[in-house]
């Protein structure tokens, strides 16, 4: 057998090797957080504390094969209660009728440790297709010699393209709620 054949028939099994594995949240190092302006000059932050995922991930080739995310919509907390209840109420998220808002990842354009996840985000009953931004995406053998991933998804949606339409005008000119809702998601996951 000479070089050449060696080389070909290493890449070749190397190349096989290389697939994607199941991997599960560690909700204790993940978060799914938003921001959207109030009173047109500041940044109200909250986050979802309910999720799950279904994550393959290739650690070869640091691409995503599957990414699908559900989301309970009444777990919303701004850390306002009077807030988290009008926001699950109908004029936002109608989360007694739609429980549960969905990401399922559509395709993945890695690029070193970023990338590209495009899919479909379903809210209230309706999807649209949203890019995120992958940045920080890494992997690492945790104390017990598990697999581990992290990266922070990033990405901005038009909330009146979900019926999240509530609003009021302001005296001076402007709304009261923007309309521009930044998504910033940092996720842990562990293989199986």
């Amino acid at each position: 057998m000479n070089f050449f054949t060696k080389v070909t028939s290493t890449l070749i099994l190397t190349a096989g090797l290389a697939s994607a594995s199941v991997y599960t949240l560690d909700s204790s190092h993940t978060s799914v957080g938003f921001s959207v302006k109030h009173l047109m000059i500041t940044n109200v932050k909250g986050e979802f504390k309910k999720y799950d995922a279904n994550i393959d991930f290739d650690a070869a080739t640091k691409s995503f094969k599957v990414f699908k995310a559900n989301i309970d919509t009444a777990s919303i907390d701004t850390g306002i209660e009077k807030r988290d209840n009008h926001l699950k109420s109908e004029d936002f998220f109608l989360s007694e009728k739609f429980p549960k808002m969905t990401f399922e990842m559509k395709s993945y354009e890695a690029n070193g440790d970023e990338g590209k996840m495009s899919g479909d985000l379903t809210i209230r009953g309706i999807t649209k297709p949203v890019v995120l931004e992958v940045e920080d995406l890494a992997t690492v053998k945790d104390f017990e010699g598990n697999l581990r991933v992290g990266l922070t998804l990033k990405g901005k949606i038009n909330r009146m393209d979900y019926d999240l339409k509530w609003n009021k005008a302001l005296e001076l000119g402007g709304v009261a709620v923007g309309e521009d809702v930044k998504i910033v998601v940092e996720v842990e996951a562990v293989e199986k």
